[in-house]
């Protein structure tokens, strides 16, 4: 915790009169509802603003989203929603201008950012503003599968063109090309997205002090290989790293110890350098072949492990994930040697360390120094000396409960207890039309893109979105 942060014992006062009337109490909790609705359209500018400039970028969080969840104690994965939500209300102007005028809340505003386009961003906002969120909840899962629905005539073309097709390049990358029916696509891709939540978005480039992000593609491709990874994991396995890695390098001793050429490959694969085998050898499996001049095996040791069991389970107490500063990762993490057990360094806690994937090869790569602190710890250099600081908090700033009020009223939005009320008075709404609404409004804007031109089509279309409009209603019951 930041030794600098008070807590201060002054009781708050309760800005609630029990002299209120319900009505009064009513009123007075619609309103603030609106100004809560403002007030979260503007912060959510901020956070979109926060994350184009790319603010939370000081080589030590991950994401916009980390920042959040460390900033301002949100919940990782709704963090990462708000910053979607954030970016889509970018593209959805009229949407943007109803929650900014308070008439939107934040809920509503997350259900139909994940479906809405131009073309149906007019007929979403009408059902967010007359029904609830449960409503324009259930709307949006009833498009979704609508759209999802027409693509399954193309199911079987796609079955019989699927394909993986794979080959090395010249420099020794693997270059996988694949051709998956929709189905198993989409799992991959959700896989790939599960595994992207555990990897890190930024790394120390070569001959660059400062951090710099990592591209979307090139964490796909970390993700793709943290999914072999988990793949070849043994059904027992504890996850361990030394169980977990399958893949069989060769790398002769001296070349090992004293970083002079010599024989560094994959086994069936290509070269890679003497430094990456290192990095996996500080956490693997090793077996030790003593071989004569023409590389024919003379004897062949047993199998050990470079971090025993029992180091293991003391480690991982003692650490509880990577320990780079402001690092918050616990998967997909290493036990480095902080100095190298090839270089004589001795396999015990005290020269161990635990590290993700990514500040593990910076680490070998000489972006990153560990240096081991004689009262325990450790201290993380730049490659100029500077050391990474240990992120900061800011001190917390004293709140006027009516200053949401006086902010808006200075910006010029005027908001009362009508404002974010739910526009519903119980009349029943049909879900099938709003449906069949919305998906003959995204039809239409997809021929028009073709440059396609059915007018009898659209003249229906618009004729059942003004009944629709008159007709827009919730219900409670079976909604």
């Amino acid at each position: 915790m930041d030794g600098g942060s008070t807590s201060d014992s002054t009781p708050i006062r309760t800005p609630v009169s029990t002299t209120l009337s319900l009505a009064e109490l009513e009123a007075q909790i619609t309103e603030l509802a609106g100004h809560l609705n403002a007030a979260n359209y503007r912060w959510l500018t901020l956070i979109a603003e926060f994350d184009r400039r790319r603010g939370w970028w000081d080589g030590r969080l991950h994401s916009c989203a980390h920042w959040l969840n460390f900033k301002c104690g949100l919940n990782l994965g709704a963090a990462r929603e708000k910053v979607r939500v954030a970016h889509a209300l970018a593209k959805l102007p009229k949407i943007a201008a109803s929650m900014a005028r308070g008439e939107l809340s934040y809920s509503k505003v997350r259900a139909v950012s994940r479906v809405a386009c131009p073309a149906t961003e007019e007929g979403l906002l009408m059902i967010a503003l007359h029904g609830t969120a449960h409503h324009v909840e259930r709307l949006v899962q009833g498009y979704r599968r609508a759209r999802q629905a027409e693509e399954l005539s193309r199911e079987a073309q796609q079955q019989a063109n699927r394909n993986v097709s794979y080959c090395y390049a010249e420099d020794g990358s693997l270059m996988l090309k694949a051709r998956l029916p929709a189905v198993a696509g989409a799992m991959l891709i959700q896989a790939l997205n599960a595994a992207l939540k555990s990897l890190p978005e930024k790394e120390i480039s070569a001959g660059v002090v400062e951090e710099q992000p990592i591209s979307y593609p090139a964490r796909r491709a970390d993700a793709l290989a943290a999914l072999a990874e988990h793949y070849l994991a043994e059904p027992d396995s504890s996850s361990t790293t030394a169980d977990r890695y399958q893949v069989i390098v060769h790398v002769d001793a001296e070349t090992l110890h004293e970083h002079t050429a010599g024989r560094c490959e994959i086994e069936q694969g290509p070269a890679i350098p003497v430094e990456t085998v290192r990095r996996l050898a500080c956490d693997a499996s090793l077996l030790r072949v003593l071989e004569n001049e023409q590389g024919e095996p003379l004897d062949v040791g047993r199998k050990t492990r470079s971090i025993p069991p029992a180091i293991r389970r003391a480690l991982n107490t003692r650490d509880g994930g990577c320990r780079f500063p402001g690092c918050t990762h616990q998967r997909y993490v290493d036990a480095h040697h902080i100095e190298h057990w090839a270089d004589g360094g001795e396999t015990k806690l005290s020269n161990l360390v635990t590290l993700c994937r990514l500040h593990h090869r910076l680490v070998h790569e000489g972006e990153i120094t560990v240096e081991t602190l004689p009262g325990g710890g450790w201290r993380f250099l730049r490659p100029d000396g500077r050391q990474f600081e240990l992120i900061r908090r800011t001190p917390s700033v004293a709140y006027d409960g009516e200053e949401l009020q006086h902010t808006h009223a200075d910006l010029g939005i005027h908001i009362d207890s009508r404002t974010a009320a739910t526009r519903w008075r119980g009349e029943r709404m049909d879900y099938h039309l709003g449906v069949w609404v919305l998906c003959s409004q995204a039809n239409r804007a997809a021929r028009q893109a073709r440059g396609e031109n059915r007018h009898d089509v659209s003249a229906e279309t618009s004729e059942r979105a003004a009944q629709f409009g008159r007709n827009v209603s919730a219900e409670t019951s079976d909604a």
